[in-house]
Parts: structure tokens; C-alpha cells; sequence
């Protein structure tokens, strides 16, 4: 996956955190924060990380977006999913 891209998609999660549709990813960030030393960026990349993962799989698979994929992806960090 292109780091770029992924950076690209930090200002989306930052969104996601105020969104009400999403608070999941909100609560993610700060139970990061909370259990782990993993700096705020990071997170952010990794979150960002997760949403790239999510957008490849439904570009690949021709459907829609899978928040509940989206949702368990998030619930697995700090490990990251294999591309």
C-alpha cells in the first residue's frame, strides 16, 4: 500500500473523529492514546492505515464501503491488517 496515500487519508480520519456517523473512530484514537505509547501522528497513520485497507478492498471488489469491516480493522489496532 502507498504511504502517500495513506498519509492522504489522515485529514479524512481527523473528519471521522467528528463525525457522527463514525464516533468508532474517535473512540479508537483515544483508546490508543490511553493504552498504548504510540504517539498522536501514529495513530493517525495506522487509523488512516486501516481506511486505505477498506477503500482497496471495495475499489477491488467493485462494492460498497464496509463500515462494519472498517469498524472490526479499527478494533484490531495497534496491529495492522496484511495488505
Amino acid at each position: 500500500m502507498d504511504d502517500e496515500f495513506i498519509h492522504s487519508l489522515v485529514p479524512a480520519v481527523r473528519e471521522q473523529t467528528n463525525s457522527a456517523e463514525t464516533p468508532f473512530v474517535g473512540e479508537t484514537i483515544a483508546r490508543l492514546k490511553d493504552e498504548t505509547d504510540i504517539d498522536e501522528d501514529e495513530i493517525l497513520y495506522m487509523v488512516a492505515f486501516c481506511l486505505a485497507d477498506e477503500l482497496e478492498r471495495m475499489n477491488a471488489e467493485g462494492g460498497a464501503f464496509d463500515t462494519g469491516r472498517y469498524r472490526m480493522l479499527l478494533q484490531l489496532l495497534p496491529s495492522l491488517p496484511e495488505s
